[in-house]
């Protein structure tokens, strides 16, 4: 793990005065989990296995490009970030190594631009943009990508990864009153309640979020964890 001190996540959708929510320090896994990883997991806590695993906590997809419960398979290497990982079987091998999935304000201030100016912004953004342009093929080792300052490696590029609060970006049908960010997240008006109207790869990372079920298990979809401080 390494790292990232405490800062400001000033939220993609702000609230109308609102300068910014602190973030306290934290430790974060450099690399997401692997299938080798995950694969001890399941070995020990056998609930968790493709076979044995409830309905309510994965759906069909769960570890489907797997073998077999205990084995991988062709194609599927043990140094692949573990994909096809619902967000309950995430909390769950988090919780088993005495950590936590990372919030979204945690996430996003250890995936922030190495710098504020634009040339960095742009060069995340363009890392981005090719990761969704990219055909869904078979994913690389983790760690592909280079450190960024707080030593994290595969935050952009390579996958989306779950965070403990994704479903805040939904927005319940009776959410109307003025200043609410839930509410400028929907349809038109994410653009203009966003804090960068131009930052297109942002909004698709917020809109993926908002799209997920705590059951689904997707390609390319996976997840590291994370630690608070003393």
């Amino acid at each position: 793990m390494t790292q990232v001190p405490g800062g400001v996540y000033r939220a993609f959708y702000p609230v109308e005065g609102e300068s910014g929510s602190p973030v306290a320090p934290f430790w974060i896994d450099a690399l997401p989990v692997t299938n080798a990883q995950f694969l001890d997991f399941v070995r020990e806590h056998p609930r968790w296995q493709r076979s044995r695993v409830s309905s309510l906590f994965a759906d069909d997809a769960y570890l489907s490009h797997w073998a077999s419960d205990l084995e991988l398979g062709e194609g599927v290497e043990p140094g692949q970030p573990a994909t096809f990982v619902s967000w309950f079987a995430a909390s769950a091998y988090c919780r088993s190594l005495g950590k936590r999935l990372p919030t979204e304000a945690e996430w996003e201030r250890a995936a922030s631009p190495d710098s504020e100016d634009d040339a960095a912004r742009r060069a995340v953004s363009e890392t981005i943009l090719a990761f969704y342009a990219r055909p869904r093929g078979r994913l690389p080792r983790a760690g592909v990508t280079p450190a960024n300052r707080f030593g994290v490696r595969d935050l952009h590029g390579v996958i989306w990864e779950w965070v403990a609060d994704f479903n805040a970006s939904f927005a319940a049908a009776d959410n109307r009153q003025d200043g609410d960010r839930e509410l400028a997240r929907v349809c038109g008006g994410a653009a203009v309640g966003a804090a960068d109207v131009n930052d297109y790869a942002t909004f698709m990372r917020f809109a993926f979020r908002s799209s997920l079920e705590g059951a689904y298990a997707l390609h390319h979809l996976g997840f590291r964890c994370v630690r608070s401080m003393p």
